[in-house]
């Protein structure tokens, strides 16, 4: 199974990726748990991507494919943002006040504990976010 889904930077596609991700979820057929997961990790990646990868009136596409062999799933969200590899920001610190915490960080430390494998390029100008979960 391959699915692909090109849409712009704008806060209003998180609607679209969401019903692309039931899509998906639904169609390899995951239990409730594991498609609420894999949702939640989605739309952190894709909301840090929306929000803060483009100078504010740039106008861009992002691009989440998804794979599966029926055993594992991979994520690959792309843009042409400016870099960031979200796997190399420090864990946030869950034990400080949220209130006390620095801002930011949450997010991957999010995905990096529901997905299996988080891994970051930079390929030319293009930011490539793999993200594997086992079956």
């Amino acid at each position: 199974m391959k699915r692909e889904l090109t849409f712009k930077n704008e806060e209003q596609e998180l609607n679209r990726v969401a019903e692309f991700m039931e899509g998906v979820c639904d169609e390899l057929q995951l239990d409730l748990h594991m498609a609420m997961k894999l949702q939640v990790a989605m739309e952190e990646m894709v909301t840090n991507v929306i929000f803060y990868a483009y100078p504010e009136g740039t106008n861009a596409d992002i691009t989440l494919t998804v794979e599966s062999d029926g055993n594992e799933v991979t994520f690959v969200l792309s843009d042409s943002g400016r870099p960031f590899d979200p796997t190399a920001k420090e864990d946030a610190n869950i034990d400080v006040n949220p209130m006390d915490r620095e801002q930011g960080g949450m997010g991957i430390l999010i995905v990096k504990n529901i997905m299996n494998e988080v891994s970051y390029e930079r390929l030319g100008d293009t930011n490539q976010l793999t993200m594997k979960k086992k079956l």
